[in-house]
């Protein structure tokens, strides 16, 4: 932009076109600084300078992968709770303490729960309260349940399912490789849970082995001659142990 003026000497121009002359002036240096960091007769456009990308850090995953290849459950609140792995119990078994007893009530979950026994023999269920449980083989503590349902359930269906077995327990003791108490998740003889138990110690004598067991509220003592039975003189020494049993090594 250029402003020409007739009077050829700066001091002949009158006061307010000297003004209108420097105004321009500056107008023509703003302008180009301007444009430089917007459009012309725009406000000022800052730009901000992005960051160089760097390295990204890497995230831990959330769960380990699995061996399988598949995916694991991300949480608690997602992962499907597994059902818990039913025993089977012994043809002879009945209910006892310490044992630990699924009740399932088809279509009332309110009254579905895991008990376990408690060592006066009974269990706490909902709505229920106390029942006895020791002494009941699965088949009659669900005839019992189903029974007291139906004061609160029209038509009840309930299964009885067993997780875990504690009350079915025999001891050895004495000159043995690993006394202690024993599961009897099956039937069992005296030779098998000697054998169970690491066998006779060294200095065991196998000749004066005794079982104690009660029978109607009394102890009594079964002899067992380890020698015997092994050389198949007294087999029928070697009897079925049942649970409470304790068998003394000396």
């Amino acid at each position: 932009m250029t402003v020409r003026f007739r009077s050829k000497n700066i001091a002949d121009t009158p006061r307010s076109l000297r003004s209108v002359t420097c105004a321009v002036t500056a107008l023509s240096l703003i302008v180009p600084s301007a444009t430089l960091y917007g459009r012309p007769g725009s406000a000022q456009t800052t730009q901000t300078a992005k960051p160089k990308p760097g390295p990204q850090a890497t995230q831990p995953p959330s769960q380990p992968p699995s061996t399988d290849g598949t995916a694991k459950p991300k949480g608690a609140a997602g992962a499907t709770p597994a059902a818990p792995v039913a025993v089977t119990p012994p043809p002879d078994y009945v209910i006892g303490a310490d044992d630990v007893l699924s009740i399932m009530y088809w279509r009332e979950k309110e009254l579905t729960t895991e008990v376990r026994v408690r060592p006066d023999g009974k269990i706490s269920l909902p709505l229920l309260n106390d029942v006895q449980a020791a002494g009941l083989t699965p088949t009659q503590l669900r005839d019992r349940l189903t029974e007291e349902a139906r004061r609160f359930v029209e038509d009840p269906n309930v299964t009885v399912v067993v997780h875990e077995i504690h009350s079915r327990t025999v001891y050895i003791t004495g000159e043995i490789g690993s006394p202690g108490p024993y599961q009897l998740t099956g039937p069992m003889t005296v030779l098998q849970l000697i054998a169970v138990a690491g066998g006779l110690a060294a200095y065991a004598d196998g000749k004066k082995i005794v079982i104690v067991r009660t029978e109607n509220g009394r102890q009594v003592t079964l002899p067992f001659n380890y020698h015997d039975v092994a050389t198949r003189k007294s087999l029928k020494q070697n009897i079925e142990l049942k649970p409470g049993d304790t068998v003394i090594v000396p």
